[in-house]
């Protein structure tokens, strides 16, 4: 994908890591010939993990999409910056550079030499009025190290507010009616105010995640476990007794969600009255929603019950042409989330209104040797046919030549020591990179396990169903189509796994046995193979195992919240691929092992579900 055509983008928010791949259409436009998206833990109590997580988020979609080497746009979320709208006296155009920067001194909140930013005239106000965005030098570089470590590389470093404008631009056109778009992100909210060929931007903050602390401190339960309620049940409630068709415990987590809500409409208020009374824009007219915090129900029409006015979903996507590769039923569901990474594109081909780049030190320096690279070749040059010259008339000083090439081996033997320290150096810095990348790996394991825990006890919640076993397993095969599980395994050979944990291990003494009980031999030159040490293995499927009975409403519960899985879940994976390579779903024969008929007496009657993972997961 090196092509000069091929714009490869990146989308780093606080929760939610998205990435596109786009090439220019016959039109001029864009095409979209790849889409991929990654969740990252948005528990305030992770927050010192979350680069590690962003930079193995980054590393996965990087190898799903197979961009190869490549330099990358990116945007990082409001939250991250500094944003502030400046209006400017009239001065001639040649002295808005100094202005600018006399005006960044006064409002931004940290020394010029400790920040990087950039400003961009805006058209279409009365006044001159420039926006100026800034962040700490220290917290750009160690989000684009998280984008190099990917093997990626860096053209532009764009602000998400920036990046959906230029979607909404390309998209929309310059509307006159006022439209305000909200893009509700994890961690804030932005506010864009549009009218005409101006803008203005503020970020909230107020977002998903404030939503799911609100359901965990209602509760009492952990920020993850709320997280996947929210996910699974959550929906907005709105006035007129709405809830009172609902169940009682859906009904109440929808009147926790929509009072921690009802803070958004309220800053949206001051915002409006801070824009109208500030920079003489207008009250909006129109809503367009957008950001993953709009996905749960309801939240169209609780902002058109709270604002007052006409509310639809931002599609950002409408005049993009989607590739044979990329799946238009997930850009048709998750268009609206699509904005930054459009605007990104957009950039790519030079269509962009808006062009801010935030350019990390590292790579300043990377631009500052290329623009040097012309001045340098071209002093080579005379210096070399000033030395053709010298030589053809002054022979003579061929000894001192000589000399001085004797001098230059002299200095580069005394280097030769510190070479080796550096050779060494390096080596070490090699070492402390893979004890690094190890526990950036166990991290990303372990918190998926988390994730999948929660899945699980999501999904299976019922007052009929409790599980008594989670099992990994290695080598797991899903059953070819047609095949059923009979007392616990598959009709077929070798279908079944094998079992990463050792039998002695639940009643082994904390601390004294290893979860692992695979071994991997390595063969000896002029020795039969013999035990080995336990070496790293992963897990593909988890078999899970409990009892269930019978209720009012089902005689199979357990199929009935198998669905749950089925239609939510990300950490299992519930399609193979046939002999001709074409995708087929599991049914439930081919996963379940359930016993519908016990004995008189017996109060619950055993199950047993096998489900791959969505990916490899290893167990050290």
């Amino acid at each position: 994908m090196a092509d000069n055509q091929t714009t490869v983008v990146l989308n780093i928010g606080s929760q939610r890591i998205g990435m596109a791949v786009f090439e220019v259409s016959k039109s001029g436009g864009l095409t979209l010939t790849a889409y991929g998206s990654e969740t990252i833990v948005a528990d305030p109590a992770l927050e010192a993990f979350k680069i590690s997580q962003t930079r193995v988020a980054i590393a996965d979609l990087a190898q799903r999409l197979k961009v190869g080497k490549i330099k990358t746009r990116y945007a990082i979320s409001g939250q991250s910056v500094f944003t502030r709208f400046v209006k400017l006296p009239p001065l001639q155009d040649d002295n808005i550079e100094q202005l600018v920067t006399f005006e960044a001194q006064q409002h931004v909140p940290f020394p010029l030499q400790e920040v990087v930013w950039d400003y961009e005239l805006i058209e279409g106000a009365t006044e001159k009025e420039v926006v100026i965005v800034a962040i700490k030098a220290d917290a750009l570089d160690e989000i684009n190290a998280a984008v190099n470590d990917s093997g990626l590389g860096t053209a532009e470093v764009d602000v998400a507010p920036m990046a959906i404008y230029n979607a909404f631009r390309a998209t929309y056109g310059n509307p006159e009616e006022p439209i305000l778009l909200i893009d509700i992100g994890a961690k804030t909210s932005n506010l864009l105010y549009i009218e005409g060929r101006r803008f203005f931007t503020r970020s909230i903050a107020i977002g998903g995640a404030a939503v799911t602390a609100a359901i965990a401190k209602e509760y009492g339960i952990p920020f993850m476990e709320a997280e996947h309620q929210k996910i699974a049940n959550g929906l907005v409630a709105l006035s007129g007794g709405h809830t009172e068709q609902l169940d009682e415990s859906v009904a109440a987590l929808a009147m926790v969600i929509r009072n921690a809500l009802t803070r958004l409409p309220a800053e949206i208020a001051r915002t409006t009255n801070y824009y109208r009374s500030q920079h003489g824009g207008s009250a909006p007219r129109r809503v367009l929603l957008a950001g993953g915090g709009a996905n749960l129900p309801y939240t169209l029409e609780f902002f058109q019950e709270k604002l007052n006015l006409p509310v639809e979903y931002f599609n950002p996507v409408r005049n993009v042409t989607i590739g044979k590769s990329v799946d238009p039923a997930d850009v048709q569901r998750e268009g609206h989330l699509m904005g930054e990474l459009v605007g990104l594109g957009l950039r790519g081909i030079g269509k962009s209104a808006i062009n801010i780049d935030l350019v990390p030190h590292v790579v300043e320096q990377s631009r500052a040797a290329d623009r040097r690279k012309p001045f340098l070749i071209a002093a080579a040059a005379v210096l070399l046919g000033g030395m053709a010259v010298w030589a053809a008339f002054q022979n003579i000083a061929a000894s001192t030549a000589t000399e001085q090439a004797q001098a230059m081996e002299d200095t580069r033997e005394s280097l030769s020591p510190l070479k080796t320290e550096i050779d060494q150096l390096l080596k070490k810095e090699d070492n402390l990179r893979q004890i690094a990348t190890g526990y950036t790996d166990v991290e990303s394991a372990h918190v998926f396990w988390m994730d999948l825990l929660a899945e699980v006890r999501g999904a299976l919640a019922s007052d009929a169903v409790w599980v008594t076993d989670l099992e990994p397993l290695h080598g797991y095969v899903p059953p070819p189509p047609g095949a059923k599980i009979a007392n616990g395994k598959p009709d077929t050979k070798d279908q079944n796994g094998k079992s990463v944990v050792k039998a002695e291990f639940p009643a082994a003494t904390y601390g004294s046995s290893s979860l692992m009980d695979l071994k991997i031999e390595e063969p000896v030159q002029g020795k039969r193979p013999g035990p080995a040490a336990a070496s790293t293995v992963t897990a593909n499927a988890v078999r899970i195992k409990g009892f269930w009975r019978e209720t009012a409403k089902s005689q199979n519960v357990v199929s009935e919240l198998l669905k749950n899985l089925r239609e939510k879940s990300t950490g299992f994976r519930f399609k193979i691929k046939d002999a001709k390579g074409d995708e087929i779903v599991l049914n439930d024969d081919q996963i379940l092992n359930i016993t519908v008929a016990g004995k008189a007496g017996e109060l619950g009657l055993p199950f047993e579900i096998t489900l791959p993972l969505a990916r490899e997961v290893a167990i050290k």
